[in-house]
């Protein structure tokens, strides 16, 4: 949920030092950073989601780097995307609460799907670039390993997309191409759930379920390939 109403300055400042450890001076950088144009308040975090975002890639690149000295170049590269893409911000932006911080214009505050997690994704990587400017790249540094190291160590952490994965085996192994179809929606308009099948042709089909389609097609691509012995299911020890 975003925002329905600004809030103070010192209530912001106050609930992003609990999220990100950086007590803001500049509390009107802060604000731009959480504020989409649809909010009308004249300054939006665009710009400086840019910055956040070169910011990320340096920070998290490092960090697979320094964790992985014997891994090649792909397997980094893999890593690295899978921690700085728009559906792992975003996640990390509901988890932290900052998705409830957003100020935006009340067209937006509905937003589902692709959209609603491309507009979190955006904002976290503003609010990297606020914590850069505001505190330097160690103050950046801190937040992002905070809540990134984790997920960098997972033992999934290299895998590929699940739905380019299931593509590239069921086009190997049966010549076909998987079948996505939305079997069921439910929940209120603005925090929907949906259910997707997968079909392969000589194949037992899967299902998933997300908070996207695109998210329960990931889910249903994963139960394919980890059914099959493609992937296995891994835990942190």
């Amino acid at each position: 949920m975003m925002a329905a109403k600004p809030q103070s300055d010192a209530d912001l400042s106050a609930a992003v030092e609990a999220i990100a450890g950086l007590t803001f001076a500049d509390t009107a950088l802060l604000r731009r950073a959480l504020t989409h144009a649809s909010a009308g308040e004249g300054k939006d975090y665009q710009r400086l989601e840019f910055l956040g975002d070169r910011v990320l890639g340096l920070v998290v690149a490092q960090m697979v780097f320094e964790a992985n000295p014997r891994a090649p170049e792909g397997e980094l590269s893999l890593r690295l995307n899978a921690l700085v893409n728009a559906e792992t911000l975003a996640e990390i932006a509901d988890e932290i609460g900052l998705s409830g911080l957003i100020v935006a214009g009340s067209e937006l505050r509905t937003l589902t799907g692709r959209k609603r997690v491309n507009l979190r994704a955006d904002v976290m990587e503003a609010l990297i670039a606020a914590l850069y400017l505001e505190g330097g790249l160690e103050a950046a540094q801190r937040f992002i390993r905070r809540y990134w190291e984790g997920r960098s160590k997972a033992p999934t952490a290299a895998r590929r997309d699940a739905k380019t994965e299931l593509q590239e085996w069921a086009h190997q192994v049966a010549r076909a191409v998987p079948a996505y179809a939305v079997e069921k929606r439910e929940g209120p308009d603005h925090d929907p759930v949906f259910e997707v099948s997968v079909r392969i042709d000589g194949m037992k089909p899967a299902t998933g379920t997300g908070r996207s389609k695109r998210e329960a097609e990931q889910a249903a691509a994963a139960a394919v390939l980890l059914r099959e012995g493609v992937w296995r299911e891994e835990r942190e020890a």
